[in-house]
């Protein structure tokens, strides 16, 4: 009975869940067959028959039982989602890699000549008759009530409950692919489109329209969410959605602006190995994809390779090698290429000159410059305009060249050209950066006189944050009262630059009352304001007033990074408050903010200068416990700690488990492990836990470094043991550590020790200095023992001619 039981209830579940298992243009059976050719939108079940049941049985390990494929045919990650069809909104997330796509993995090692391979397939590959041209949404779908409704549940996500999804869920059947579209593109986080895109692709009588795919491939190559944007790509392939080189072309954009620019080369083998010919479009991207990896051959190379299989290249081509060159500085070789480009088909466009004039603004060329200009309108009819002036203004300014934008300026207004006020600002912006305040007021003048580029906020805003960069705080407050009567209420920057200069005066209190009056002035501090008063406030010694200022920041959602809550944990350290920095600490961690080994380490150092080992260890175990991996210098900090206090058994097993974690040592660590073991004398723990190091991190002059310690602590019989280990190399480092262990002797008042040691030299072909045999032989005189012959025969040997003595002359003084 209870078996009957048992089997109803599986049976129901499989027909609740079953379309889970449909592919694309695949039926899993024929009740699925049936009910997609119905409903382009997803299958639907017809009816609760035994044989539908039966038929679905022997896919119930699928649901779960079994390990599911990565990727499905219907959904991407099943792996992630679980295999239910109508999953939770706040249950999907972002999937990672998936090494194991369909595409074929890309191994790191891949050539980078198989980028050009693609290329190869130029006209091979049969033309698909699938309609490109629709993928584009063409209406504006954003104001429609149901994308506006769509997008207020979608606010309400983090308070949702079984109605609101339920209400979402009939919504979604209604929408148009277009409106769809409108829904991904209205999100201002694009990591909530892509929830909502895979919430709707696993919701059940419901499948995107290629257009979604092609709008949320767009929606991402606005990111760095490369790999979900590769993931999207993957899941076409698996709905069967012809793909065309932009949605290629999408990812590898993706890529190139998370930086992964190796990554978004690989994207050309998977569209190779999709059967995907190139365009000129993804051509162009490709190369800009090298330039910006500073790899411009490669580049050349591509570009040559286009050519040959009659691919064309346009300006926008041109325009990126003309940038290569620049990035490269090698602006002459982009000079000539703009020369070369009406003989290859292709004139050049302003974009081309300007890119140009950037690099020569930057380098203060400005006769050059001047001359482009000429040449611009001479000999391809490109005429110089306001466009043309603003743009060489704003490269001058960038650089900080003031007066060579004055020049554009005044030749721009002579020619009848206006310049707006973010010029006019940017020059302003330029002249206080270096403290010319008196000719930035007299420019802000001309343009009031002038009336047609009044100066707004950002121009009287730059005043400000020049006069608090010359220390002059009070002609800034009242430019910001000046403001208030002419019109110009001061925003937040006007503030947070008169607070940076309050706190850079040592008047860090008063900006602290003046962002406490932020609400009546109506203004709202942002996160910078508040980092630049907690600067202000910790250079001062007003430590406790800085963590407040934190907590403070916290509260209103600004989060302060790793390296600001670094500078004030190092104050607290420094102040002899490290319980406080450790309670600190603990509470960013708490509340959210990225607290990264660099600030454990910091907290760690503290309690170690302070002679808190116990402390410091508790720190360690804290960073195991929440999974923040200690680096290299966190256990060189301890073992210098323990070691410092003779703790050499506790320092052994902090060494050996660092190196079973598999970090490696740095030549800061192998001189610290060296002074604190020999310092304690415990060379031949030392010996046994380098040759563990060795293993992980070669260091040649390891032992080199032992013997010269132990020399330097007047630990010459330990030394004397490890001369072996050196002398095996016979290098010019082991020359000048037998020196030390020499002058060691020599110091004692033991010639003859320091006399075996040159014996042992000359043994491994060592010839020791000149200097060092005649001081070593006249201690030997002294010291009554120069009345062997043989010695002073030998060292007259060396100290003479500089020659090795003869086998038969060496052994005659063993």
């Amino acid at each position: 009975m209870l078996n009957l039981r048992v089997n109803r209830i599986l049976r129901r579940a499989l027909i609740r869940f079953s379309p889970c298992s449909i592919s694309n243009g695949e039926a899993d059976d024929a009740s699925f067959s049936t009910s997609s050719s119905k409903n382009p939108h997803g299958p639907e079940i017809q009816g609760d028959s035994s044989s539908q049941e039966d038929g679905h049985f022997g896919e119930f390990s699928q649901l779960g039982f079994r390990k599911s494929p990565a990727l499905s045919a219907t959904s991407v990650g099943d792996a992630e989602f679980g295999e239910i069809r109508n999953p939770r909104f706040n249950e999907i997330d972002e999937l990672g890699e998936d090494e194991d796509d369909e595409e074929g993995s890309v191994t790191s090692g891949d050539e980078c000549d198989d980028d050009f391979a693609v290329l190869k397939s130029v006209g091979k590959i049969p033309q698909s008759r699938e309609d490109v041209g629709r993928f584009d949404v063409e209406e504006d779908e954003s104001r429609h009530p149901l994308v506006r409704e769509i997008g207020r549940l979608i606010g309400l996500r983090s308070s949702w409950n079984p109605k609101h999804e339920g209400q979402m869920r009939n919504l979604l059947r209604s929408l148009k692919p277009s409106q769809v579209c409108a829904v991904l593109r209205s999100q201002d986080d694009e990591r909530v489109a892509l929830k909502f895109f895979y919430w709707a692709d696993r919701q059940w009588r419901y499948r995107h329209d290629p257009m979604v795919y092609y709008s949320m491939l767009e929606v991402l190559s606005k990111t760095k969410m490369c790999q979900g944007a590769r993931r999207v790509l993957v899941l076409m392939k698996r709905r069967g959605i012809y793909r065309t080189p932009e949605a290629f072309l999408r990812v590898m954009v993706s890529y190139s602006r998370a930086g992964q620019l190796r990554d978004a080369l690989k994207v050309l083998t998977l569209m190779q190995r999709a059967g995907v010919e190139p365009n000129l479009l993804i051509c162009n991207t490709t190369i800009d994809v090298f330039v910006r990896a500073n790899r411009l051959e490669k580049a050349l190379r591509f570009l040559e390779r286009m050519q040959v299989v009659g691919i064309v290249p346009n300006v926008v081509t041109y325009n990126c090698m003309i940038r290569g060159y620049c990035d490269l500085h090698r602006v002459e070789e982009a000079i000539e290429l703009l020369d070369d480009m009406p003989s290859k088909g292709c004139l050049p466009d302003k974009v081309s000159y300007y890119t140009i004039m950037g690099y020569l603004c930057k380098e203060k060329r400005i006769v050059e410059v001047r001359d482009l200009m000429k040449k611009m309108a001479k000999e391809h009819g490109l005429v110089r305009d306001q466009v043309t002036y603003n743009t060489l203004i704003h490269m001058l300014t960038k650089h900080d060249h003031a007066d060579e934008a004055l020049w554009f300026l005044k030749d721009a207004e002579e020619k009848g050209f206006r310049i707006d006020k973010v010029g006019y600002s940017a020059i302003v912006h330029a002249l206080c950066k270096e403290g010319r305040m008196s000719e930035a007021k007299d420019l802000i003048n001309e343009m009031l006189s002038k009336g047609h580029c009044p100066p707004d906020v950002v121009t009287y805003t730059a005043v400000v944050n020049g006069f608090c960069r010359l220390g002059e705080v009070d002609k800034a407050k009242k430019l910001l009262q000046i403001m208030h009567t002419h019109g110009y209420k001061p925003n937040t920057v006007s503030y947070t630059a008169l607070l940076n200069g309050l706190c850079r005066t040592g008047k860090s209190l008063e900006a602290r009352e003046m962002m406490n009056m932020s609400e009546e002035q109506w203004w709202s501090p942002n996160s910078i304001t508040y980092s630049v008063l907690m600067h202000g406030l910790r250079k001062e010694g007003k430590l406790s007033e800085a963590c407040d200022v934190v907590r403070e920041m916290v509260l209103k959602g600004f989060f302060p990074g790793p390296v600001e809550i670094n500078l004030l944990l190092q104050s607290l350290c420094r102040d002899g408050r490290t319980h406080e920095a450790r309670k600190f600490m603990e509470e960013c961690l708490n509340k959210g903010c990225a607290i990264n080994v660099v600030n454990f380490t910091t907290v760690i150092h503290g309690f170690c200068q302070n002679d808190e080992l116990d402390a410091a260890l508790s720190v360690l175990d804290d960073m195991y416990l929440i999974n923040k991996h200690a680096d290299v210098f966190t256990y060189t900090t301890l073992v210098d700690a323990l070691g410092k206090k003779g703790r050499i058994a506790e320092a052994t097993e902090l060494m050996k488990k660092m190196l079973h974690k598999g970090i490696d040592p740095t030549p800061v660590t192998y001189r610290t492990v060296i002074h604190r073991y020999c310092q304690m004398e415990k060379v031949d723990d030392l010996v046994a836990i380098l040759e563990k190091m060795i293993l992980r991190q070669k260091c040649k002059t390891i032992y080199n470094q032992v013997i010269e310690k132990l020399c330097g602590l007047g630990k010459l019989e330990e030394a004397d043991k490890l001369l072996g280990k050196v002398l095996r190399t016979a290098s010019r480092s082991d020359a000048k550590t037998c020196y030390a262990l020499m002058e060691g002797y020599l110091k004692i008042g033991v010639p003859l020790l320091a006399y075996k040691v040159a014996c042992r030299m000359f043994n491994r072909n060592l010839i020791p200095d000149v200097k060092m045999c005649e001081k070593l032989s006249k201690r030997l005189v002294v010291e009554g023992a120069g009345n062997d012959n043989n010695m002073l025969l030998y060292f007259s040997l060396v100290s003479d001619n500089l020659q090795i003595p003869s086998e038969a002359t060496r052994l005659s003084l063993r």
